[in-house]
Order: structure tokens, then sequence, then C-alpha cells
């Protein structure tokens, strides 16, 4: 069966009835501002009778549109069509004072960033639960030994906690800037054409933005600044980023190779048409394969912001795609995240067997420093350290029996350190015993 999306929450904000039911509430709001402002004819009469019979029909509105070719009239006019029915003939029609003194730009582009907040709010939910279950993974594994790998390379002992502490403070940080970027784009403007308020008194726009949850804009040019929009598409693909990241670590450990951790495989689920033995990381290659999705619609944000002069409508199209493509399937990998990292099946024993297949190769650094205490320089310890870890390393790639690291540094003459001290050297917990400063660190995550 294909999978379904099944997290609508995030869809229904990109809906034709969420936006409509936006721009309504503008035009609602933007009537009863007129009215207190007491500028115009619009009585606080009419303005309680536009807010009790607007409405709309998304069906009648594309129908509108087919020949109107304009989506802000066609939804005007089958809004006027809910207002003025009753009224008597020749009587006055109360929608006439809906969208006065405003333009198209004033009423979608505050709706469009109102969108864009609906759905901040959702995705900084999603980091949130993330950053939860990373925090507690990494506690309860704080103490779990792992190899930690540089260039792919065994490098020193590591704990798999730290690896989850490091995914809880990505998350951390995609918060806040989910947070900053919110703040950023909860910004409207009813200033009319090329943004002068020559028809609408600047009161308005603070009235409607006030009661939406947002800031008017400074000095827009009928359009909101696309660069508002920029960033907020570059902060997603920077969250994307981070999950691809954490995604990518879960597959590499879940190589044959390696197999320290796997993300979850149900009951009856099946890895490969033609390999029945295969457990594949494929949700983890979807977040993959997704990321670079809202990565590359950053660009698209990016290339908006230059517009021709005042206004153009160049932006308008490309950010129907993209705004709602790079939401939804943020919230979609994300939501596959937190599924992954909450299941992930964790191997301690595979891990540990790792971390002595170099015979002892990752405790170089700590030799050195010890060879260093004895007086002698750090070239001369390194030409030591550097010699016997290469004999070891050409016998474990040529598959052949040999020394341990320890063993060969036993048996070299110009190797000074007694016994108790490479005991010392080539105990894990050695290179770890400071590392409660990261967890304690970790409490200030919040999560």
């Amino acid at each position: 069966m294909i999978e379904r999306y099944t997290r609508p929450e995030m869809g229904r904000i990109w809906e034709l009835e969420n936006k409509f039911a936006i721009w309504q509430e503008i035009e609602v709001l933007a009537c009863e501002a007129q009215a207190e402002l007491g500028q115009i004819g619009i009585t606080a009469e009419e303005a309680a009778h536009i807010r009790e019979h607007a409405a709309f029909e998304v069906a009648r509105i594309d129908e509108l549109e087919v020949t109107l070719n304009h989506d802000v009239i066609a939804f005007l006019t089958n809004m006027a069509e809910h207002i003025d029915a009753g009224i008597a003939e020749g009587a006055p029609k109360p929608s006439r004072w809906v969208h006065y003194g405003m333009t198209s730009s004033d009423l979608g582009d505050t709706a469009l960033c109102y969108q864009m907040v609906q759905a901040t709010d959702i995705l900084i939910a999603d980091v949130r639960r993330i950053g939860s279950i990373c925090t507690r993974r990494a506690l309860e594994t704080r103490e779990m030994l792992c190899v930690g790998r540089t260039h792919g390379i065994h490098a020193e002992p590591m704990t798999m906690g730290m690896k989850f502490g490091r995914w809880a403070w990505a998350m951390k940080r995609a918060e806040q800037r989910l947070l900053r970027t919110r703040e950023m784009v909860a910004t409207g403007a009813i200033s009319g054409a090329v943004g002068s308020y020559s028809n609408i008194d600047p009161f308005v726009e603070s009235y409607v933005c006030e009661r939406l949850g947002l800031t008017p804009e400074p000095l827009s040019t009928q359009v909101l600044p696309r660069d508002r929009h920029a960033q907020f598409l570059a902060v997603l693909a920077t969250v994307a980023a981070s999950a691809e990241e954490i995604a990518t670590e879960v597959r590499a450990l879940q190589k044959s190779d390696t197999l320290e951790a796997e993300e979850p495989f149900a009951a009856g689920q099946k890895g490969s048409s033609a390999m029945p033995h295969k457990r594949n990381p494929i949700t983890a290659e979807r977040i993959c394969g997704l990321a670079r999705v809202v990565k590359a619609n950053a660009q698209v944000g990016f290339d908006n912001v230059a517009l021709w002069h005042e206004r153009d409508i160049s932006h308008s199209s490309a950010e129907r795609v993209v705004l709602a493509d790079s939401t939804i399937a943020l919230d979609y990998l994300l939501g596959k995240l937190e599924w992954v990292l909450d299941g992930l099946v964790l191997y301690p024993e595979r891990m540990r067997a790792n971390l002595e297949a170099t015979r002892g190769l990752i405790y170089s650094s700590r030799v050195l420093l010890a060879l260093v205490d004895t007086g002698i320089t750090r070239e001369e310890a390194y030409a030591i350290v550097q010699r016997n870890a290469m004999r070891v390393w050409d016998d474990i790639q040529q598959a052949r029996s040999g020394p341990t690291y320890r063993e060969a540094l036993e048996a070299d003459p110009a190797c000074s350190l007694s016994a108790a001290q490479l005991d010392a050297i080539f105990d894990p917990w050695a290179f770890l015993e400071r590392i409660d400063v990261l967890f304690e660190r970790l409490e200030e995550c919040g999560f």
C-alpha cells in the first residue's frame, strides 16, 4: 500500500479553505476598524452585518475565477454575494465597504504571513518532541561505550549518549531558529497601492494586525519585503539539514560493517524484493531525500527577494509551490525522524566489538602524551607511537594475526612505559573522565 501523508494538520494550512478563511477575517476586521475609526461612511451596524453574513465557497470562487482571472476579485465577489443576500433592492449594499482602500497584496501578503506563522508553530512542536526524545535517550545511553569516528576512521572512545546529546542540541538550535523566524514572518500590511496609505488610514493596519497577532510592516511597498520569506525558507532548509545529518548518522551506524544501531523494522516488513535478508534504513534515507527538496526550495526564496520597483508578482507563483511544499515536507520528515529516534535499536555488544576492532590503536593519543610526560620530545614520542601503530594497522588491513597495539609497544625497547602505566592508558573510560559536564549542560536544553 502506498503510504499516505499522516500529518494533515500542516497540509490543511495550505488548503484554499484555510487561506480564504484568513482572507475573510482580514476583510471583516478591516471593516470593523473602519467603523471604529469613523473616517468613511461605514457604520457599526454595517460592520456587524458584514461580520455575521460574511462567507465563501471554494467552488464558487473557482467558478468566478475562470472568467475574472483574478483570485482576490473572485473571492470578494463571492463574499459580497453572501453579505448582500436579503438586502432590499435599491438599498445600500454593505459589501461596498469590503476591501475599501485596500489592494490585493494587503490581503494576500498578510494572510500568507499568518499561514507561515501557523506552519511554524507546528514545526516548533515537531523539533521540541524530537529534542525531548534525544535528551531522554542521551541520559539512558550516557555510559554506552562506542568508538568515535573522524573521517570515517576509528578515533577515540565515546558514548552513544554523546551522539543523542549532540542531536538534542541540534534540535534546540532548530527551535531557536524557528522561534526567531516566526517573529520575522509575523508581519502584515494594510497600506494600499505602493504602500503609501493613500486611501486607507494606518489605524486599519494596526487594528487588523493586532487581532491577528502580527506586527505592521514598517514600510511596505504594496508587498511585504521578500527577505522575510527568504529567511523563513532558509531556516526550514537549515532545520532539514540538521535532520538529514542525524538520519545520515543512523544510516552509517546501520551498515552491515558497523551495525551499532538500526531503525525500527516492523513485524511483517520486507526489506528487499530480491534479497529477503535485507533490513534497509529506508526511513532515514527518505528523510535525507526530502531534506534535499527543502534545501533546494530555499533558493527560490532568495530569488524572490528582488522584485521590479515597488512590486511585481514573479514571486507569487513560486511561493505557492515552495512554501507549502517545504513546510509539509519538513513536517513529514521530522515526524519520521521522531519515529526513528524513539525506536532506534541499539547494539552495545557490537559497539564494544567495534571499539576493540583495531586492536588498541584508538589509545594512541594517550600513549603519545604519556611518552611526552617521560621527558622525551613530542617528535620522538610520535615516532614510537606511529611506528608501532602502522605495524598493527598493516596486520589488520591484511587480515593477519599479530600483536595488539599494547603488545607491540611492550616489545619496543624505545617505549619506556610501565605495565601499570599501560593499564591506565588502555582503559576506554580514561578518555571519558570529564563527560559528566556534557550531560550537565544537556539540562540547559530544556526539553
